[in-house]
């Protein structure tokens, strides 16, 4: 099972930029698993799963964003692992 989770809420142009799919494949990249999606206010949430080093790679990562994208905010709050996703995905309402 991972070491550390967090749930992490995105907030400024973080959608119609190709953001989610530059975030799977950045956590994939550094074989993270959990899941990203759009929420319908125009924010992007993240849930992520992995080795600590890694997910400190993957929130500087969440702070700088997809080049077209223009991240304001990141809301982060550390959670337990679950151990219920075994790849990183986009997850779709």
């Amino acid at each position: 099972m991972a070491d550390t989770a967090f749930f992490a809420r995105i907030t400024g142009r973080v959608q119609g930029v190709g953001f989610r799919y530059a975030c799977q494949e950045a956590a994939r990249t550094l074989g993270l698993s959990g899941w990203v999606r759009n929420t319908i206010d125009g924010d992007v949430e993240v849930w992520s799963e992995g080795d600590e080093k890694k997910q400190d790679a993957f929130l500087k990562w969440l702070r700088r964003g997809h080049p077209y994208a223009r991240v304001e905010g990141v809301a982060v709050s550390p959670k337990k692992p679950t151990g219920a996703y075994k790849e990183f995905f986009i997850k779709f309402y």
